[in-house]
Parts: structure tokens; sequence; C-alpha cells
């Protein structure tokens, strides 16, 4: 299983749909490199003791971890916090999630500003680089369960465009020049 993505349309209707471009213009793994944006496929059925999932965290630092369920059930405000989570927005870290059940999906723009739609299902686990505007909602299923890594102690705080005055933002865009 490999992380699918695609160019989304921009129709304004319900966010947790596919919203792909008809045809589909599908977006290769070498495209999201180059935005700074990587992914692994990894077995969630034994996330707690993967010698793989032990090994990227501690090639890439990731000292810190929790886990989150995203389902109506169980998120407090669930309503409330998906506008928030889908408001565009970008962090002074790393984000990174591991999805261990459902779906999700993680909005992020190209170096045109236009929108990828990039789909993980359970065993897969994305980086988007600190500085990248990017959103995320569910699929039409309504529930991920997923893992939330860090370096270091968490940072929560997400800044909604335009945040384009951001040092990290900056940084961010001048890492695209070279790609």
């Amino acid at each position: 299983m490999t992380i699918e993505a695609w160019y989304m349309d921009s129709s304004e209707e319900d966010p947790k749909k596919p919203h792909r471009l008809d045809p589909n213009q599908a977006v290769s793994l070498d495209v999201l490199k180059e935005l700074g944006v990587f992914s692994w496929t990894l077995n969630a059925d034994i996330y707690e003791n993967d010698p793989e999932l032990q090994k990227i965290r501690k090639e890439q630092g990731y000292s810190y971890m929790d886990i989150i369920t995203i389902r109506s059930d169980t998120l407090p405000n669930y309503d409330d916090k998906l506008k928030v989570l889908f408001t565009e927005h970008l962090h002074v870290d790393d984000e990174i999630r591991y999805i261990l059940d459902g779906n999700a999906y993680f909005d992020v723009r190209d170096k045109q500003d236009r929108w990828i739609r990039i789909f993980l299902t359970k065993g897969e686990l994305i980086t988007l680089p600190a500085g990248i505007y990017h959103r995320y909602t569910p699929d039409e299923t309504e529930y991920t369960k997923a893992m939330r890594l860090f370096v270091g102690e968490p940072v929560w705080k997400a800044y909604n465009r335009p945040a384009d005055e951001f040092e990290i933002r900056q940084k961010y865009i001048a890492s695209l020049q070279g790609s």
C-alpha cells in the first residue's frame, strides 16, 4: 500500500469528500518529497513494538508521542474542532502523523499554491514540514485514530494563513527554490 495524492477541485461542498479533479490528476510521492512531505508505510497492528517505527523515531528524533481519536463520540466539540483543523494554517515545527486506524486527508499547497489532497489509511505515516500551509479532515467515515509525534515537547499552536511573515515560512519557501 502506498499513499495516494491528487490535485483537488475547487468545490466548497463537504470537505470530507475526495474532491478529485475530472479527470483525476494524481500527484507522485516524488512531487510530495519536493515539497518536503515524506511518508512511510508501516504495520499499524504492531505499532507499540514495531522496530521500523522505533528506527524512524530514533533517526528523526521523535521523542514525544501521543494518540488521538477523531470521532464525533470521542472528541469533545467535534464539529468545532474539525473547522479549526480544516482552516488553512502552518506550524513552526514539523507535523508528524501516523494513522493507526481509520482514514485522513491532509491537504498541502504546492509551489503554485494549488491544493494537493493526501489520503492516508491505516499504517501510513506522514511528515509535513514546518512552514507548509496545510489542513486536515477525516474522510466520510469520520474516524481517524492517529499517533502524533514530535521532536521534544509538543507545540500545538497553529498559525492561520496569512502567516507569510513568520521566519519558518520564509525558510520553507527558500527550501523550495532548490527543488
